[in-house]
């Protein structure tokens, strides 16, 4: 008798248990899903959500604690925060877009070329690669942005820089992993060119753990892109912008903690539904 078998006989319950343990990852999943969406729409259409200025304030409501009228509160010249963190979606998920297609783009295809290519040419650009890996991701992102300017576009095309090297490594384990797999090989020896045999077998079998990557940077160039906007490198006030937002409310966490504590929120709700749906992708690709 199995395990399992003896668990459902000495334990009635065990069953209902199981039920419940499969239904919590489901719920967690539609729960990130659901962040992600109302993200995105706030990014596409923040009108719809938020149709004030976010730009404009009135300065005698000024330091307005959460309400019914200002579901956020209000900052120092009057400003609604929820319209502020609305609008600012565009900004902050705009970036992390621009960063994590960078990244996955510029790594998968050094990744494959090097996987798909062993000898020089793979020693080269890993050895190109390890020169990424042994910089601070915040420093190199910091040196492009003083090379390029201010600003959320080049903030994000810094922080796609520093993914590269993690997108390269990826996809190269992957492609080499299946480069020797047995359906590779009768494709070969069947006849196929190695392009051909690249993208109808090897890039196929290869792209899920890179697709869960790229889930997971893109919660991660949330973070960066806020982190380098807190810092004063990305966009510029008073353009909203989830980072620059926690930077503005620095000044008051004592007297108005929703300046910090609410924008946070937002940013780790979206950092962690990335996450979240990453794992979920990546389990799904090794069952």
């Amino acid at each position: 008798m199995t395990g399992t078998a003896t668990a459902l006989l000495t334990d009635p319950a065990a069953p209902g248990r199981a039920g419940r343990g499969r239904r919590r990852p489901a719920l967690g999943i539609l729960f990130s899903l659901l962040v992600l969406a109302i993200a995105i729409a706030w990014a596409l259409v923040p009108w719809l959500f938020a149709p004030g200025d976010p730009t404009a304030g009135i300065g005698m409501q000024a330091l307005q604690p959460p309400s019914p009228e200002h579901w956020f509160g209000t900052d120092a010249t009057g400003r609604d925060l929820y319209t502020r963190v609305v609008h600012g979606a565009s900004q902050s998920l705009l970036g992390a877009v621009i960063a994590v297609g960078v990244g996955f783009v510029a790594g998968t295809a050094v990744g494959v070329v090097a996987g798909s290519r062993p000898g020089p040419v793979d020693d080269v650009l890993m050895r190109g690669v390890d020169v990424l890996l042994a910089i601070p991701g915040l420093l190199l992102s910091l040196s492009i942005i003083i090379l390029l300017g201010f600003g959320t576009a080049n903030a994000a095309l810094a922080v796609g820089v520093t993914s590269i090297a993690a997108f390269a490594r990826l996809a190269r384990s992957q492609v080499v992993s299946v480069r020797v797999s047995d359906f590779v090989e009768a494709a070969y020896g069947s006849g196929g060119t190695f392009w051909t045999v690249l993208w109808r077998h090897i890039l196929p079998n290869s792209l899920t753990a890179v697709l869960a990557l790229a889930a997971l940077q893109f919660g991660s160039a949330v973070l960066q892109i806020a982190t380098l906007g807190f810092l004063g490198y990305g966009a510029p006030p008073p353009t909203p912008e989830w980072g620059l937002l926690v930077a503005e409310g620095r000044n008051y966490i004592a007297t108005a903690w929703w300046l910090t504590t609410l924008p946070g929120i937002v940013i780790a709700l979206v950092v962690l539904s990335a996450n979240r749906l990453s794992g979920a992708i990546r389990r799904g690709g090794s069952s």
